[in-house]
């Protein structure tokens, strides 16, 4: 199955893994819609893509925003939930519940419900694609928030492959990637931790956000596969203690 004339809707679609699937989507032939919430960030996405792209400007957190947003689109052939927050890491005797509950709020509950509310306009013979993190699959302290929001996400893949079916529900989880997330860290951070982890991972560097993309675009495009959750990770869940 060939995504070119399908139609995907990208939900974090116009920063970082989001952005970098419909780019690939759209030079395979597809119609991308992609969405967020910033319009300098659309206009950004929306020139590189061309005109087989358009976007929905919303916050995926507001469920009647988003609802709205899905009637503008109307039917549509894959769902990729590409959307995240970040918050909720940190030592866990010092972890506030105010900043985990912002980490479900940005990632675990926009992916569910833009799930849930894009299933009357998801084509039965479509797909939807989550993207977790591999801070849910492997043993590194310091990540049992991450670890929480990712694994809630991830736990739903196969009962939803079952309940939802013949749709197809799969799940992509990153490793450490080198996407505009990081550059709000300070740069000298940045630099020493993909240093680090360059030096741990198997692959003797960090990932980009295109690597990622082809990992969700061949779920979306391989109608035999459900169920899996595809980890993307340079080797990491191998260095796990």
């Amino acid at each position: 199955m060939s995504i070119a004339e399908q139609t995907l809707l990208i939900i974090g679609g116009t920063s970082g893994i989001g952005l970098a699937t419909a780019e690939i989507a759209a030079r395979a032939g597809a119609r991308v819609v992609i969405s967020g919430r910033s319009a300098e960030k659309m206009r950004g996405a929306l020139n590189k893509l061309g005109p087989l792209a358009r976007g929905e400007l919303f916050d995926a957190s507001d469920r009647a925003s988003l609802e709205a947003a899905l009637q503008r689109v109307g039917g549509f052939d894959h769902l990729v939930l590409a959307a995240s927050g970040g918050a909720g890491a940190g030592p866990f005797a010092s972890l506030k519940e105010v900043d985990l509950r912002s980490g479900f709020d940005a990632k675990f509950w926009v992916q569910w419900n833009g799930a849930q509310a894009a299933l009357p306009y998801i084509a039965r013979t479509g797909s939807i694609t989550f993207v977790t993190a591999a801070s849910a699959r492997v043993g590194n302290p310091g990540t049992s928030g991450l670890a929480a929001v990712n694994g809630a996400l991830g736990a739903m893949i196969l009962p939803l492959a079952r309940e939802l079916a013949p749709i197809r529900i799969n799940a992509v989880s990153p490793g450490v990637v080198d996407t505009a997330w990081w550059d709000s860290r300070p740069k000298e951070m940045k630099e020493a931790f993909f240093a680090a982890s360059a030096k741990s991972l198997p692959v003797g560097r960090v990932g980009q956000p295109e690597e990622i993309a082809k990992a969700i675009l061949a779920l979306a495009e391989n109608g035999f596969v459900t169920g899996v959750i595809l980890d993307v990770d340079g080797g990491l869940r191998t260095t796990s203690p």
